[in-house]
């Protein structure tokens, strides 16, 4: 190489090597400040049950059941109360729960991984008049089997129409859950189609016969509609869940 292609090639590696725009990226101030980080992650809660919920698998007989694995919240409701609806509300989802297109013929209870949390499991609606009477005959064993045999049970929600709470039918499942050791609370649906008066009453008014019932449970206004008691029943569940 000839001493002026030195000199050329040199120059230019001169030029280059302490480049300003490198010098200030070094020291990114960004950087420093991601640098320290884990030392705050313990600020921050466990990422919510409820809305890490997946589809697992459903059954249509008690032997069908998946195995326990941790703590299980069960939905329950007469049918076309607005579950589904509920359940959706409660994960953030439009379609994690589906709605049956024939309304209390839903066979199966259909359950959801809550990540490493729990499970939830979705039971069949009840009290559907038009059901054929061996098909209501098979609903009670599928649910009254996971009541019963079920151990990792924590809570059961009940859904009730805000509108008409307290039904034969409601009160009949209730009575199934009085021998079952799970906390128990009722949500009362659609409470967005009551005026704020009526809401205040039919809450005062269910817990109140839910207590000379002995029937004691949490009692929250719920609406999928325009949220009411969403959130609270969520932090509810979930620290069930923990607990």
């Amino acid at each position: 190489m000839e001493s002026r292609d030195f000199i050329r090639i040199s120059a230019q590696e001169g030029k280059q090597g302490p480049s300003p725009q490198k010098g200030k990226q070094g020291p990114s101030p960004q950087k420093g400040k991601q640098g320290p980080s884990p030392r705050f992650a313990h600020t921050i809660g466990p990422l919510s049950a409820l809305l890490q919920a997946r589809f697992l698998t459903s059954a249509a007989r008690p032997q069908d059941f998946p195995p326990e694995a941790g703590p299980e919240l069960a939905f329950a409701g007469r049918s076309n109360v607005g579950k589904s609806s509920a359940i959706n509300a409660l994960a953030n989802r439009k379609r994690l729960a589906f709605f049956s297109k024939t309304p209390g013929r839903t066979q199966t209870i259909n359950f959801y991984d809550l990540g490493d949390q729990g499970r939830l499991a979705d039971l069949p609606g009840y009290g559907y008049a038009t059901a054929p009477k061996s098909l209501r005959s098979g609903w009670d064993a599928l649910i009254g089997g996971y009541l019963m045999g079920r151990p990792s049970l924590v809570a059961v929600v009940v859904l009730m129409d805000a509108r008409h709470p307290l039904t034969a039918n409601d009160r009949h499942f209730l009575e199934w859950l009085r021998p079952v050791p799970a906390r128990r609370l009722v949500l009362l649906s659609k409470s967005d189609k009551l005026t704020r008066a009526e809401r205040v009453k039919t809450l005062a008014s269910t817990r109140t016969e839910l207590d000379k019932a002995a029937m004691t449970s949490e009692v929250m206004l719920f609406s999928s509609m325009n949220a009411e008691g969403v959130e609270q029943a969520r932090d509810l569940l979930e620290r069930w869940l923990r607990e």
